[in-house]
């Protein structure tokens, strides 16, 4: 096989993203990854406003409606206390739409227009890294036959995902537990009352974690649970066990009554962006989930992959035309990842924070639910389309009023003589 400038180890949005942006700048690129598409990956499978501006970039958003998919038009939340708010914060409809769309479909569409930019190689499974000089230099692993192979590159770009082998052989992929999500999904047929609009619920035997029901079209929902990692051995959870009992408790069981499971219940990892990694040096870059770009909050992560592998492709680009692949070189990448995304993992772990309480909680709900500029800020994250809108602090004002509510829904639960 020829020669080639970089080699991306993984076919996903962020790895996908980051080889269609490297092609188009001239880079010779080799795409990796160790399934033949199509492929399922296990997630929520929501694909928001975060998205459509790399898509619409990339000439493919048009190519989601063509396959299932479930177009939507804002979002559904629901507090411990069970007080529903339904955000559209932009009115009708929403400025760029955003999708349910099974990951099978989506990364097959990203991953063919991958290959009219770059080599790609199938079945093929990273196990090492080529080090040279203290420098990454290309990768080793084993080809569909079981046979060892090796490629050479300036640089190598891990967006193997959440278990990412590039991360782990530079001892980067750290996962900490109390900042990262776990997750369990299945798909059900004939959910009733689902509406064009993503469901979080946020209960309080989840909290700070949340149910969810996303509408995925033809009759078919992808519904799920996540929770923040460390709280299943302290609370000994079984999330497959949670996840139906959840969907046959008296809230919900109506709803499910006429459904049918079409898949297992599977699980996976979410390292967020409340953790703090390392994601470039000499010869390499993480990105994606590889790189725990995961939004603390929500869970949302395919907006940030496609974000982030864009962004890396523009550093390696400007690094090529020096010559220059060094971490001196490539750290400009961590700094862009920063800019745009640093403020709102920092934002929404601190909304990730409020729902350890369920008062406090429910405070928030309710304060979200009354002012609009508070309801735009918070969702912001599903809606934007620029990569800047989500880039806030929660303001101190938000802080005082939620706390102010709190105060008041303690006093009257909590101190309140019982007569």
């Amino acid at each position: 096989m020829e020669e080639h400038q970089v080699i991306v180890v993984g076919g996903g949005p962020a790895g996908s993203s980051c080889a269609i942006f490297l092609g188009k700048n001239g880079i010779k690129t080799l795409l990796v990854d160790k399934a033949a598409f199509p492929r399922d990956k296990t997630c929520g499978d929501g694909i928001t406003g975060k998205s459509a501006g790399i898509l619409e970039e990339l000439g493919i958003e048009k190519e989601i409606t063509k396959g299932q998919h479930m177009k939507l038009n804002g979002l559904i939340t629901s507090s411990p206390s069970g007080a529903v708010i339904d955000s559209n914060p932009f009115g009708e409809p929403l400025p760029e739409p955003f999708y349910v769309c099974k990951r099978q479909i989506f990364d097959n569409i990203l991953f063919e227009e991958a290959k009219k930019n770059a080599d790609v190689m199938e079945n093929f499974t990273v196990t090492g890294l080529v080090m040279e000089n203290g420098k990454v230099a290309g990768v080793k692993g084993l080809d569909k036959s079981g046979a060892e192979k090796e490629f050479r590159a300036d640089v190598v770009v891990g967006a193997d995902g959440a278990n990412s082998v590039v991360a782990r052989k530079l001892g980067l992929n750290n996962f900490e537990t109390d900042r990262s999500l776990v997750s369990v999904r299945a798909y059900y047929e004939n959910v009733s009352d689902t509406a064009d609009h993503l469901e979080f619920h946020f209960l309080e035997e989840l909290l700070p974690g949340y149910f969810w029901i996303f509408p995925a079209g033809n009759n078919v929902s992808n519904v799920g649970l996540a929770v923040i990692a460390g709280d299943v051995p302290k609370r000994k959870l079984n999330l497959k066990t949670s996840l139906e009992d959840i969907v046959n408790n008296s809230r919900f069981a109506p709803r499910f009554k006429n459904a049918t499971q079409v898949s297992e219940i599977r699980g996976w990892n979410l390292p967020t962006g409340a953790q703090k990694r390392r994601r470039a040096g000499d010869g390499f870059v993480l990105v994606g989930d590889a790189a725990s770009l995961i939004d603390p909050f929500t869970g949302e992560g395919i907006g940030n992959a496609l974000l982030s592998g864009k962004l890396a492709a523009e550093t390696i680009s400007n690094a090529a035309g020096k010559k220059d692949f060094s971490y001196a070189a490539l750290k400009g990448y961590e700094a862009k990842i920063q800019e745009c995304m640093g403020k709102e993992f920092e934002a929404n772990y601190n909304f990730q924070k409020f729902g350890r309480n369920p008062l406090m909680f429910n405070a928030l709900v309710e304060e979200l639910s009354v002012d609009a500029r508070y309801m735009k800020m918070a969702t912001s994250a599903f809606y934007d389309t620029t990569h800047k809108a989500a880039n806030f602090r929660i303001p101190l004002s938000l802080y005082i009023k939620v706390f102010v509510r709190y105060l008041k829904s303690y006093v009257r639960t909590k101190l309140r003589p019982k007569r």
